[in-house]
């Protein structure tokens, strides 16, 4: 399928960003076994010492007093009664429903991502541990020291420079989902400035309550807002740049600093696609868009090109009723290419996605990666800087869309019903919205020769997602000649 530069487009609802769990009072000590689970020889496992630091680190985020976690996971007294909860949802790994939300198959692929709270097999381990043991509490001298938690209005990137609020829009308890413009906003920008990272908030007039919808908490009712810059009055409504869309339960955006993203002076907020849901009470909502913007004389180091999209959402063909449905899609890479991330798109019946690339005579299939898709959690998967991908011209790149259709796939309204192609939850897409770079010859080359010096590669040493790595040679001056 080819590439579309001019943009990318996204619709799906969001459902419960969170778990309905029941409270678990009481877990039995086994007889015989020590408090801790300690086995002769081993360290019991408590909450002050062991399990309240990996929440701190990767759950207390989202699950605190005021966080959009369904609840509170700061204090042992309040973490308890979900012990075997957390078992279960910790254990579940990369597949829909698990927690945290990060969704990367640890056995397979690229494993270096920027901001990767997820949990380490031995954590999950300790959980479990923790759980079968009675969830003992320890000792409250190894508690560690509590976190101060940011605000509603505080921005997880940094405060923005440039801060840009959409036209309010209503929507009614019970309206069914409604897609398309809701207008423009002017940037108010006086003069061309480039883009460090976007993040959005929503902010809704309307409280969380448990009689609401279910959908992401009952607080959200835009799932997406896909937009693009225009630079005049006059211009054709055509994109000059596309930034990446809002999605509900998604990540901000941090752009590769020797290409970043331009605003121009005079940029109009062109706002063309948004999906809105009820969520079961009269809600008014805007989004905020917070722009960090890089110092005035600012110039990036290369003049790069973006490919848009790729994907087979027209060619679904999801059966009622059955699991492990899958379906491919190819697009040849037009110049050599550095992935900057991983955004699988798919809708309520999506579970899985993986990317490869095939490339040589022999047509060697790399898999990049693999990761779990959940319709309540839209993830993009940000590589770090020196595991990038970086594909030669001419390399295939191939997705594999994994659904379910069945019961268990939760986030499925009706499982009896076909679904294709659409807009709503109950229809489906399946596209990679993930960020590739274009590279000339010899900034391909130059960013190899990076790679391998940073990681220390000998000649004919590969890795993952760099094929020619090993075999990409410095040039050095030699009598009677110049570099190149």
């Amino acid at each position: 399928m080819p590439w579309n530069p001019r943009g990318r487009f996204a619709a799906s609802l969001g459902l419960l960003a969170g778990v309905a769990i029941a409270a678990l009072f009481v877990l039995p000590v086994s007889a015989g076994q020590a408090p801790g689970g300690a086995a002769p020889g081993n360290e019991p496992v408590t909450f002050t010492k062991d399990i309240a630091p990996i929440l701190q680190r990767s759950c207390q985020g989202c699950h605190h007093s005021d966080g959009v976690g369904p609840m509170s996971l700061t204090t042992y007294e309040e973490v308890r009664p979900f012990a075997r909860s957390m078992k279960l949802k910790t254990g579940l790994r990369g597949k829909p429903g698990s927690m945290p939300p990060w969704f990367v198959e640890k056995n397979i692929g690229i494993q270096r991502f920027k901001n990767d709270f997820s949990l380490s097999d031995d954590e999950i381990q300790k959980i479990a541990k923790w759980t079968d043991s009675g969830a003992p509490m320890g000792n409250p001298a190894d508690m560690p020291a509590p976190l101060t938690f940011a605000d509603a209005e505080t921005w997880k990137l940094g405060q923005p420079d440039l801060l840009v609020k959409t036209p309010t829009v209503t929507l009614k308890a019970s309206s069914p989902d409604w897609w398309g413009p809701i207008g423009e906003v002017p940037s108010g920008l006086t003069e061309d400035r480039y883009v460090k990272s976007v993040e959005y908030k929503e902010v809704t007039q309307s409280v969380p309550n448990s009689d609401g919808r279910k959908t992401v908490g009952s607080r959200f009712i835009f799932h997406h807002l896909c937009w693009g810059a225009g630079d005049s009055p006059e211009q054709d409504p055509a994109f000059i740049e596309n930034f990446p869309c809002h999605e509900v339960g998604r990540n901000g955006d941090v752009f590769d600093p020797e290409a970043p993203r331009l605003l121009k002076a005079g940029t109009k907020m062109e706002l063309r696609s948004s999906h809105l849901h009820s969520n079961g009470k009269d809600t008014k909502s805007y989004i905020e868009m917070g722009f960090r913007l890089y110092p005035k004389d600012y110039q990036p180091k290369k003049k790069v090109v973006r490919l848009g999209l790729f994907g087979n959402s027209m060619n679904l063909d999801i059966e009622g009723m059955q699991a492990n449905q899958h379906f491919e899609a190819f697009t040849v890479l037009p110049e050599n290419a550095k992935i900057i991330g991983f955004e699988p798109h798919m809708h309520a019946a999506g579970v899985r996605m993986c990317l490869d690339a095939i490339s040589g005579a022999g047509m060697m299939v790399e898999t990049l990666n693999c990761v779990g898709y959940d319709h309540s959690w839209v993830r993009v998967y940000t590589y770090e800087d020196d595991a990038t991908p970086l594909l030669p011209k001419g390399t295939i790149l191939r997705i594999t869309g994994y659904f379910d259709n069945t019961p268990s796939n939760r986030n499925v309204a009706d499982p009896r019903n076909w679904s294709g192609l659409g807009h709503r939850s109950i229809d489906n897409m399946m596209n990679n919205l993930g960020e590739v770079v274009l590279l000339s010859d010899s900034e391909f080359k130059q960013a190899m020769l990076d790679r391998r010096a940073k990681l220390h590669l000998s000649e004919g040493q590969t890795l993952v997602g760099c094929p020619l790595c090993g075999s990409v040679k410095p040039v050095t001056a030699t009598a009677g000649n110049n570099p190149q």
